[in-house]
Formats: structure tokens, sequence, C-alpha cells
């Protein structure tokens, strides 16, 4: 039998941008459903906008990867937040969005994700600049931002012990579906990453996250190219 965390599924991430935002502990915690990881006193919401690319079984060659063709590639947003669970930190998301309506179909059931139907546009390129917009199709609430061009920028995994490998190095993911509490793991190397001079245009897609979001204040961010080959552990009870 597998033990939690051995990795079943594999896949891209590609041209990942987070955005973080600090919030009072008091206006997060009735939003999430397992308690919060605070750093320095202050809870921290992220938007993680990235590519996923040729997600299939780790064992199996084309054969296996042939069924998840459908679900295989396509853009995430995920807003996620910083827990503990029996000790372990983790995220817990709270939205995610996608324009696949058949992974959007699946999620829930699968791993208990909170998934939903968007429109998403990504434009990712140190050498180009950033132009990114996620629409939630029920609602037409929207999320958008844009970043100058950084060709200069140099890559670096962040630093222990701080606020940026607080938020970044997150490797347990905790999800809710009712009483129902999993996890999965993924498994990857450090982000090799650069700050961003992140400029949000629209956040009203935020809204549709919970209350929140009136207490939060904007950080920062930062951009990182991803990997080829992230481990993902198939949900085990939490």
């Amino acid at each position: 039998m597998k033990t939690p965390g051995t990795s079943f599924f594999i896949a891209e991430w590609r041209d990942a941008v987070f955005l973080h935002y600090a919030v009072p502990p008091e206006a997060l915690q009735p939003f999430v459903p397992y308690p919060l990881d605070l750093h320095d006193g202050m809870a921290y919401v992220s938007l993680v906008a990235f590519t996923m690319k040729h997600l299939r079984p780790r064992r199996g060659g084309w054969l296996t990867a042939l069924p998840f063709k459908p679900i295989a590639t396509h853009e995430f947003l995920n807003v996620r937040t910083y827990v503990r669970h029996r000790g372990e930190p983790g995220i817990f998301f709270l939205a995610e969005w996608l324009p696949n309506l058949l992974s959007v179909l699946m999620g829930p059931t699968v791993f208990g994700l909170p998934y939903r139907w968007g429109r998403l546009s990504y434009q990712h390129d140190l050498t180009h600049g950033f132009d990114s917009r996620v629409e939630d199709r029920a609602s037409g609430a929207a999320l958008h931002f844009t970043a100058d061009a950084i060709p200069e920028a140099r890559l670096a995994a962040s630093q222990p012990d701080t606020l940026t490998a607080f938020l970044l190095e997150r490797y347990t993911a905790f999800t809710a579906l009712g009483p129902l509490k999993r996890l999965f793991r993924v498994q990857h190397p450090p982000w090799q990453m650069t700050p961003l001079n992140v400029r949000v245009h629209e956040d009203s897609l935020l809204a549709h996250t919970g209350a929140w979001h009136k207490a939060a204040r904007f950080i920062g961010a930062h951009y990182a190219p991803g990997f080829a080959d992230i481990g993902m552990s198939r949900p085990y009870l939490a």
C-alpha cells in the first residue's frame, strides 16, 4: 500500500505568479476549517496563477496518460491560505478557478477541492511582461493584474525562516468537503523565483472567497518559471 505523500500523479507547473495578501487572523479564520498558521501574528492569503501541463499517472506511460488528456493541460488560479493541522504546516484552498469544465466537475469529488469554472488568460513572461485576467463564468467577477518585464531578473530560492519561504514552500494541501477532511502532498524542489512588481487592476473575484478580503492588504508578488515534474499524491484522510 502506498503511504501518504507517495507520488501517484505527475505534471508540469509552469509560469507561476504568486500574489500575497496579509489578513488579520480574526477576519480569515471563520472561512477556514483548519487552524491558521501565522507568521509574526498575521495570517496570509496567496493567489497563485499558473499553467498545468501533461497531468498523468506516474506509472504506465502513454497508456495510462491517455484517459487524462481531456484534463491534462489548462490554467489555474488558486486562492490559498496557510494552515497547520496536527502539527503539520500546509495550505488550504479557499477557491480555485480553471477553464476546464470536466476538471471542475471532478475536482470536488476526487480531491475535495473547491473548483469553479472560469475564463483564464495568462501572459507570464519575464522578457515581455505580465498581463493576466481571470473571470468567474457565473458572476462575471474578475481578477486582473499586470507587471512590467524584468529580463535581467535573477532567480533564487527563498531564504529559510523568512516570510517568503513561509508563503512559497508548502508541500501539503488540506481540503474539506462538508465533514470530510483530506490531504494530499506535492513534491518538487524549492521554487526558483524573483520578486515581481505587480499592479492589481481589479480584484472583485476575491469577494467570492469570503469577506476576509475587506480586511486584506496586498503586500507583494513573486514569479517562478516552475518545474517539469511535479509529483502529487492521491488524497488521504486528514
